[in-house]
């Protein structure tokens, strides 16, 4: 039996984040972290080696070297069972650890649905974090031609793209209304969705899948509306389950949605172990609602929170909900977005002001690499409280959309974002007489105005 102090399930982001940050936070503690495959995907970066990258190789996360630098063990090997009494864990390999704390984070499996016929066809693919899988994958995808692409996500929009780059005749099929639809509101997905078919990419919203076809592999998609689109490959986009399995065996609390049980500090109910990442527990900043929000940068956020709460609980260190932060970019062309959609606060009976403003992300605007960028920032009416923001335009689009996550979190209101300072360069950012979040701002501010009748 060997032992380690922290033992860590898990080697992609929240996992390797967790022992990092436990590391550096407890220093004189061991850290050991298990994980099933010595190479490790970087998650956003998989869309990428379709189109973009040469091969997987050039998306691979250095964790072994972390881990080493840092002081932390590193095994290849894949945890089968988990006595929390004990506090032991055993491995396929027939090793055996005891730990003093456990932080679980086994990540997420993409969905294949059952219900669908065909889902099983020969090239009907899932994006797993899988390296072998993915070789195969892209071994496989090169005599084909034609490729419908299900589900229209951010990774489903990426992976489409990147198909296009490579020569395929793709078509990218939504059920819902719009595409990104979950996380832009109308006015935002209609441009997101025509540079999508500027860049040669099909796309089809309002239409969900029927069955898939074909005999020894996938000739065919039926949509709902009868329409069969002919296809050599079949692209499953339609989200992921947490990888939960062996916490609910070892009697971990689960969730009737598969996620494990966590509090704010990352600690499930049962002493001394954590979950972060993809398998854990996930609630809305705003609406305080569970949800299935399932994102690297969230993972990190959650690992963080673990590492620093494993021997003495920091009561101001709390993950206190996913503001569901994401940007992404089609050629030059960067959007993102950030906490919740006009749309969706309607659902939630959320009153809400919001602003909507286009303008140019440099300047002068006749500087080469200047793009058009329109920013909409959503706030309660009565509050003024920023809750959400969706930007589309220049390859700034990532950072400002973190600037605007860092207000929802800070729970800054339209005012205060006017009051804020901020520095500006004509060939880094848009004018500061002009800059699209404030003028935003600004907007919402004049509404909040004329409804006290000021």
């Amino acid at each position: 039996m060997k032992f380690t102090d922290v033992l860590i399930i898990g080697g992609s982001a929240a996992g390797m984040v967790a022992a990092l940050t436990g590391k550096s936070v407890w220093p004189e503690k061991s850290f050991t972290l298990i994980k099933k495959r010595k190479e490790m995907m970087v998650p956003c970066g998989i869309p990428y080696i379709f189109g973009t990258l040469n091969s997987t190789e050039e998306n691979i996360m250095p964790v072994d070297q972390m881990m080493e630098k840092n002081g932390v063990t590193s095994v290849v090997d894949t945890v089968s069972k988990i006595d929390k009494e004990n506090k032991i864990v055993e491995t396929a390999q027939g090793d055996v650890y005891q730990y003093d704390k456990l932080v679980i984070a086994t990540g997420s499996n993409p969905v294949r649905p059952r219900w669908m016929k065909g889902a099983d066809l020969p090239n009907v693919f899932v994006i797993p974090k899988d390296k072998i899988y993915l070789d195969e994958m892209v071994s496989k995808l090169r005599d084909c031609k034609r490729v419908v692409v299900i589900g229209a996500g951010f990774i489903g929009v990426e992976f489409s793209d990147e198909f296009v780059k490579k020569g395929h005749e793709v078509t990218l099929v939504e059920k819902l209304p719009n595409i990104l639809s979950l996380a832009f509101d109308e006015e935002l997905s209609t441009p997101i969705q025509d540079l999508l078919l500027s860049r040669g990419v099909k796309v089809i919203t309002g239409n969900g899948i029927s069955e898939i076809k074909g005999t020894m592999k996938v000739s065919s998609v039926l949509l709902e509306s009868g329409e069969e689109l002919p296809a050599d490959a079949v692209i499953l986009t339609m989200g992921y389950q947490p990888n939960s399995e062996l916490a609910k065996t070892a009697g971990i609390m689960v969730d009737d949605n598969g996620f494990i049980v966590v509090d704010e500090y990352m600690r499930t109910p049962t002493p001394d172990v954590f979950a972060a990442g993809d398998c854990a527990q996930k609630r809305d900043f705003i609406t305080r609602r569970r949800v299935q929000t399932m994102l690297a940068s969230t993972a990190c956020a959650e690992g963080r929170i673990a590492g620093m709460n494993l021997f003495n609980v920091h009561v101001v260190k709390t993950f206190s909900g996913t503001i569901a932060i994401y940007s992404t970019a089609i050629g030059n062309i960067g959007f993102g977005t950030a906490g919740i959609t006009e749309a969706r606060a309607g659902e939630e009976n959320i009153a809400v002001l919001s602003g909507l403003f286009e303008g140019i992300d440099r300047h002068p605007g006749k500087l080469p690499d200047a793009s058009r960028q329109m920013v909409k920032l959503i706030a309660a009416k009565y509050s003024g409280v920023i809750i959400g923001g969706e930007v589309i335009g220049g390859l700034s689009a990532g950072e400002l959309t973190n600037v605007i996550g860092l207000a929802i979190q800070n729970r800054m209101t339209v005012n205060s974002l006017l009051a804020s300072q901020i520095g500006t360069h004509p060939c880094l950012t848009a004018s500061p007489a002009a800059y699209p979040l404030i003028k935003a701002a600004e907007i919402i501010a004049a509404k909040i105005r004329k409804n006290q009748g000021v």
